[in-house]
């Protein structure tokens, strides 16, 4: 039997978007424990609470029926803040390379040049698909694996070897998911506005 599909309503003050909202406010916590006093402890706890929480308002949005217009926005700003906050502070740390905390951002500068085009054909964003999850998930496993493996022992270095597997996995899915993103607005360029717009 098909899923009742999930009514998105206007309003603002719902349980999930709640949680995203303090998970906004992890961004800048997050950097100071990294980049200040470096307690990478509580860093990595800022980081599994960031990441429960992510799975906590989505299941709570649908199990509610509290999906909201307002949610949309802030679940992906949120992965997206959390992502450049760890490259800088990884960066800046010199745990990853500056290559790699310009190459992850970049995707999301090319993905906002589009947004004109989309607008075009009536579409502020597109939905985000399988892809572009596992690549950002990828990603956010490998952060805190990195932040755990900058230190000396054996279980370092565990972390620090399958954090770089995640990393680079990840990062190849999130260009590989921008691509397809950039795929699927050229397709729609391809249809006539009127097309889009129906009958008059």
């Amino acid at each position: 039997m098909a899923e009742a599909p999930i009514e998105v309503s206007d309003r603002i003050l719902t349980l999930p978007n709640i949680l995203s909202i303090a998970r906004l406010f992890g961004v800048p916590l997050f950097l100071w424990l990294v980049l200040v006093p470096e307690w990478d402890g509580w860093a990595l706890v800022v980081l599994m609470v960031s990441g429960f929480t992510d799975w906590l308002d989505g299941k709570l949005a649908r199990t509610l029926n509290q999906a909201s217009k307002l949610g949309a926005i802030l679940d992906p700003v949120a992965d997206r803040l959390y992502i450049l906050a760890v490259v800088v502070g990884l960066a800046l740390r010199d745990i990853i390379p500056w290559w790699l905390a310009v190459l992850l951002p970049l995707r999301d500068v090319f993905l906002f040049s589009l947004v004109p085009f989309l607008r075009t054909r009536g579409y502020s964003a597109l939905p985000v698909h399988f892809l572009g999850k596992a690549a950002t998930a990828s990603l956010l496993y490998a952060f805190p694996l990195l932040l755990l493996g900058d230190g000396p022992g054996r279980l370092a270095t565990l972390a620090d070897v399958f954090g770089w597997a995640f990393a680079i996995w990840g990062t190849g899915l999130y260009w590989w998911a921008g691509f397809l993103y950039a795929y699927q607005v050229s397709q729609l360029l391809r249809i006539p506005r009127r097309v889009l717009d129906g009958p008059v």
